[in-house]
């Protein structure tokens, strides 16, 4: 098995909140995540892709496709956004990493083999700073 990395990068601003609990119950869980007027990261997005190498092309999946579909169905639709307000697939959902990643993977992992059908996806890691990251394998 031969795993594959694309790397993207976005913008964007969130908050960390739960609208059940009071003003003082998020900022105590969440510090200065919870910030009423939001707070933005530059996020990393890496996907992995597993597969074996194709025989005619020597690759587990074309990475010029895999970036455009990265793009086209993660990327424009997140970045310089508010993930609270202006992400549909996010809106009303809490906007840790944690629940971002399990989103973007339900996004990607079904299409993947519409570019390589005997690749599949194999793991997404989102940076949200340079020391914070999570990492999701389905």
């Amino acid at each position: 098995m031969v795993y594959v990395n694309r790397k993207e990068h976005f913008n964007a601003a969130h908050k960390l909140f739960n609208p059940n609990w009071s003003k003082e119950q998020n900022a105590e869980v969440f510090g200065p995540c919870a910030n009423e007027n939001w707070h933005g990261h530059n996020f990393e997005l890496i996907v992995t892709v597993a597969g074996e190498p194709d025989p005619n092309t020597g690759f587990v999946i074309d990475l010029k496709k895999l970036s455009i579909l990265i793009k086209e169905e993660i990327i424009k639709k997140v970045d310089h956004k508010n993930l609270n307000l202006d992400v549909p697939f996010l809106v009303g959902k809490m906007t840790s990493c944690e629940v971002i990643i399990k989103e973007f993977w339900d996004i990607l992992a079904p299409k993947i083999g519409g570019i390589q059908p005997s690749a599949s996806l194999y793991k997404l890691t989102l940076y949200e700073t340079p020391r914070n990251f999570v990492e999701y394998m389905g």
